[in-house]
């Protein structure tokens, strides 16, 4: 089975259950080493070059050896640990520390925590978390799924509608599962216009859903695009934005308290992206009892993500919606 949202994994086996098991599980860097490697290749080491599914040669430097090309593959190469100098038990603690706060952790956070000297390594460090949070070709949204956008930033005076000055707009679709709320999908775009948000859902949402939205313009053609489409004008049935669309405003409302509590309202757009990322992260595994299934959950996507050096981490997302 791949490492997908599909998979199960077992607590005590592929993922330590408390702090004192993880002390254990990961106290050299060998033992890391070792988890890094079970995780790339679950049913057993497969040369990159080759093509060759047998056990490797171990190196002087710890990489690994085809034994049919005999070319070296560096375990951490290919993953966001690729290239670093940090011992790889720290990297390791910083992830379950990320992953165990409830409310996640700032940059200050991991640095006093990790005894760390440099603000910009605990920054670089959880940039790059943020960048493991999406697995790449995710289940999409399914059912009845609700739709809204919504405004990030400080607040302005003299913007109305739709319209924003230095405020980021959120577009935010929420699963609707009876009462409750299922899965959640972010992102910001430019302006509420069709162009961006059809492309969105496309992405977002798999085709025959519902969808469920206010009366705006940006949404027409959702029938075309092989979706249906229930439209809740706000003016005709007089209630609040909230009562008609309560999954999207409820998700609205906690990511804004949850961006205040970690940034204080401070969030940079160019960043923003891989903030929503987080929240979506957490959000859409927020039933889970084990904080372990979380730190084995973004371990997963760790060893299947490139390393960002520090100059591409703070020029932003670039997120194309294709």
């Amino acid at each position: 089975m791949g490492m997908t949202e599909e998979s199960y994994p077992i607590s005590g086996q592929d993922y330590p259950q408390t702090f004192q098991e993880f002390d254990k599980w990961f106290e050299t860097e060998d033992k890391c080493r070792e988890y890094i490697k079970k995780l790339r290749w679950q049913h057993g080491f497969r040369c990159p070059y080759c093509d060759l599914h047998d056990e490797p040669w171990i190196t002087a430097r710890d990489n690994l050896r085809c034994r049919g090309c005999r070319n070296e593959i560096s375990i951490t190469a290919g993953t966001i640990f690729e290239s670093t100098r940090k011992p790889l038990r720290d990297w390791f603690f910083a992830m379950w520390f990320v992953t165990s706060q409830k409310y996640g952790a700032n940059a200050l956070g991991l640095q006093r925590v990790l005894g760390l000297r440099s603000y910009q390594t605990a920054w670089t460090w959880l940039h790059k978390m943020r960048r493991a949070m999406v697995i790449p070709g995710r289940n999409q949204l399914t059912g009845t799924v609700e739709i809204d956008e919504t405004f990030v930033g400080a607040p302005e005076e003299n913007v109305y509608g739709r319209g924003t000055g230095k405020k980021a707009i959120v577009v935010v679709a929420a699963e609707v599962r009876g009462k409750a709320t299922g899965r959640i999908r972010l992102r910001k775009i430019e302006e509420a216009s069709a162009e961006n948000l059809i492309p969105f859902i496309k992405a977002s949402i798999c085709e025959g859903a519902l969808v469920v939205t206010d009366g705006w313009q940006g949404y027409t053609g959702l029938q075309n695009n092989g979706y249906q489409h229930e439209i809740k004008n706000i003016k005709q049935r007089g209630k609040k934005p909230h009562e008609l669309l309560p999954h999207v405003h409820r998700v609205d409302s906690l990511l804004k308290r949850w961006l205040d509590g970690m940034l204080q309202g401070g969030v940079q757009q160019r960043h923003l992206d891989y903030y929503l990322d987080e929240f979506t992260f957490r959000f859409n595994r927020r039933t889970s009892r084990s904080r372990g299934l979380l730190f084995y959950r973004l371990m997963q996507q760790a060893v299947m993500t490139c390393s960002t050096p520090y100059r591409g981490l703070i020029g932003g997302k670039d997120a194309p919606m294709n």
